[in-house]
């Protein structure tokens, strides 16, 4: 059953992730939403609506700016004096969906 979860979540995964001319990805639960596949803020807010849904998980406290802080404007980029702190951005995994389907509930901060 487990095994079925995680196939049903790479497919929904495959869907928002484009087409490939040659090879698809190979998917694993390591692999991270962001660094790896590369979805922006608003891929990754669609996909997670959609796996709410579609594996009735509740969503909990969950909210896609954890995983995507908000950018900081230009004048804060271009301005010398402004002491920058790069935001510590969590794993944001296939792992975590696939967990967090099994459980029923979105596990994580």
């Amino acid at each position: 059953m487990s095994g079925d979860i995680e196939q049903r979540i790479y497919e929904l995964v495959r869907r928002y992730d484009g087409v490939y001319l040659f090879k698809q990805k190979t998917l694993s639960p390591q692999i991270d939403i962001d660094s790896d596949l590369n979805f922006d803020a608003d891929e990754a807010a669609a996909l997670m609506e959609e796996f709410f849904s579609e594996f009735n998980v509740a969503r909990g406290t969950f909210s896609i700016a954890a995983y995507y802080p908000p950018e900081p404007s230009l004048g804060a980029i271009l301005n010398p004096f402004n002491k920058r702190q790069v935001p510590v951005v969590p794993d944001f995994t296939l792992g975590m969906l696939i967990e967090s389907a099994k459980a029923g509930r979105w596990l994580y901060e």
